[in-house]
């Protein structure tokens, strides 16, 4: 049976109500790797049903694992016994009404494309090519394909599909334990380049060679790798959207049309991009289109849905920061190691929170390859390193961006293996702040 009809048959019962019905199916082929063998793989289907449902401004939800007709006729029963018992929200104005659909693309389902046969061979070449230099690889390589549809009283029906794939790969030498780490992300596994992508890999184990050192804290020239600079961006966007604007959390507030970061800063919202995790809808289904947040260092827009839209006064455009990109500048990787006398490369980022969100301060850990720069060459491994920084200060001190961006995985609940897409390039950052050393590789 037809599940989100149903529900949505019970609720017409009810004109008193309003209500946004939302099922997601997917399925997930999880391979796991660990000193170099595979260790498991496993497949897992799971089905969500959720709703909210409004009488008036006052408002209840459910979520249904799995559903069929007597949970939802019980979830609807609890829900008309306790929503007149709940306070109303003065802000509800009323449900999306944007009902334009996405154009159709073409969607391949990655758990066919890429068997386990393919992902196995694939792990064994790149764990041969690490084993010469005494390193065994760990981590994941998943492959995703859901359905989403969602439904409310307005009549709004859309469906869309996706087919993420993550390929998370830890190296980590036999003896020392210091540890580097690559990634691939994305739906057109066409643009994975096993011989890129190892390469990548064997030049940080290559760097594992030299001696590792603690540094004193202080302020240094560094080169955040992509997927720094990636995180970096997604932190940022917390303050971009609306719903921090209405929590005064937000330092972009009062800020819309004002130059906030060097011109060569440049944030969108791109949903189209192939070699990404595409989106044909944001929040509340409202369609996905492309949104320049920060188009040359002048900050845009804010990112609404349509009960924020309404509260805040900005535009309404449904994104969901799904999608970001940061633009690349005209710099080889080599040319901004280059530029660095003294400083630090850091490949990626452990542990972040939020300090003050409103001043955009965290702190964290470096994590999988922390290198010494020296007279423009990387000398010696770096023990991890706690920071503390404001992301705005670390975009506004960016002296030179790569000319070549990656698109970088990641996944924020492997129980739904839900996984989201940053493209980003390198970037040279001078006065970054670190704290104190770890000791610790």
């Amino acid at each position: 049976m037809d599940m989100p009809m149903y529900l949505k048959s019970v609720l017409d019962t009810h004109p008193e109500l309003q209500y946004e019905i939302s099922q997601r199916f997917w399925s997930t082929d999880f391979l796991r790797f660990y000193h170099s063998q595979t260790n498991y793989n496993i497949s897992k289907d799971n089905i969500l049903l959720s709703a909210d449902i409004y009488k008036g401004k006052k408002s209840f939800n459910f979520l249904l694992d799995n559903p069929d007709q007597a949970k939802i006729d019980a979830a609807v029963q609890d829900a008309l016994q306790v929503i007149d018992k709940l306070p109303e929200d003065p802000d509800f104005v009323d449900l999306e009404n944007d009902l334009t659909l996405a154009e159709p693309r073409p969607l391949r389902n990655n758990i066919e494309a890429i068997p386990l046969a393919l992902k196995t061979k694939i792990l064994a070449n790149i764990a041969a090519a690490a084993k010469m230099y005494e390193f065994d690889i760990f981590g994941s390589f998943i492959c995703n394909y859901q359905k989403s549809r969602l439904l409310n009283s307005n009549g709004l029906d859309k469906s869309s599909s996706s087919s993420p794939i993550y390929l998370e790969i830890k190296a980590v030498h036999n003896t020392s334990q210091v540890t580097v780490m690559e990634t691939f992300g994305g739906e057109d596994f066409g643009y994975f380049d096993d011989q890129d992508f190892t390469e990548r890999l064997i030049q940080k184990i290559k760097y594992c060679s030299a001696p590792v050192v603690d540094i004193e804290p202080g302020q240094y020239d560094v080169i955040l790798a992509p997927r720094c600079v990636a995180e970096y961006v997604q932190y940022l966007a917390w303050g971009m959207s609306a719903r921090s604007l209405d929590q005064h959390s937000s330092y972009f507030e009062g800020k819309v049309g004002q130059k906030v970061f060097p011109e060569h800063i440049s944030i969108t919202d791109d949903p189209g991009d192939p070699e990404m995790i595409r989106a044909d809808y944001g929040s509340d289904g409202h369609i996905y289109r492309f949104l320049p947040l920060i188009d040359k260092g002048v900050f845009n827009a804010f990112l609404t849905n349509n009960y924020y839209a309404h509260k805040t006064g900005q535009p309404k455009n449904g994104n969901t920061a799904s999608c970001l990109k940061i633009a690349t500048g005209d710099k080889t990787l080599d040319e901004l190691i280059g530029g660095v006398r003294q400083g630090l490369y850091i490949s990626s980022l452990h542990y972040m929170n939020f300090i003050n969100p409103r001043e955009t301060s965290l702190t964290g850990l470096t994590r999988d390859g922390t290198f010494l720069i020296e007279n423009g060459a990387i000398t010696k491994v770096v023990n991890s390193l706690r920071f503390t920084e404001r992301i705005e200060r670390i975009l506004n001190n960016i002296v030179a961006l790569e000319n070549r961006a990656y698109t970088i995985p990641f996944s924020g609940n492997y129980e739904s293996f839900d996984i989201e897409t940053v493209k980003a390039p390198h970037a040279r950052v001078r006065d970054f702040n670190i704290t104190s050393s770890t000791h610790t590789i």
